[in-house]
């Protein structure tokens, strides 16, 4: 399944940590890319980057100041996360069905009325008010199933091997 995230509203001050926690998940659980919008914020691009040459995989992040331009623009569905929508549990059916790219928006500062009428789907990830990380993390699970948990990360430098105590990483020199 082909899935980017747009993250609308991206206040570098305010959201630093949580931009960059929301793009993480994206990327460790099988999104292709994430695209945000608000402020430009060239650290942000530049930690993921490092991210993605030091632990591998095919992720990209790409800054577009006009949200609305993307969700115009996307060739596929888009599913809206947000506390408003339908339950998750009920629509990941027939959005996991999808064969089509999936832009999964997920929200910050107060996300406007026509992000809603352009949506394929608004989601609920529960009704009560929670992070977009969390929201994100759930999402991306049950839409794959256990394959999100299990991407492949071409090229890394950094590996992880999973051990009941301590830390066994190996790290190539390239």
């Amino acid at each position: 399944m082909n899935i980017t995230v747009l993250r609308l509203g991206h206040r570098p001050q305010r959201d630093k940590r949580l931009s960059t926690h929301l793009i993480l998940c994206a990327r460790a659980l099988g999104a292709e890319k994430v695209i945000y919008s608000g402020e430009k914020d060239q650290r942000l691009e530049d930690a993921i980057q490092d991210i993605v040459d030091r632990w591998g995989g095919n992720f990209s992040i790409e800054y577009q100041s006009n949200w609305r331009k993307v969700v115009n623009k996307w060739k596929g569905k888009i599913v809206h996360l947000t506390m408003y929508g339908l339950p998750v549990e009920d629509v990941v059916p027939e959005i996991s069905k999808q064969e089509e790219p999936l832009l999964v928006v997920v929200g910050g500062p107060k996300v406007p009325r026509d992000m809603y009428e352009n949506a394929s789907w608004n989601v609920s990830v529960t009704t009560q008010p929670h992070s977009e990380v969390s929201a994100l993390a759930i999402f991306l699970y049950l839409i794959q199933g256990e394959a999100a948990l299990q991407h492949e990360f071409p090229g890394e430098s950094i590996k992880i091997t999973p051990s009941v105590r301590g830390k066994e990483v190996e790290v190539s020199k390239d």
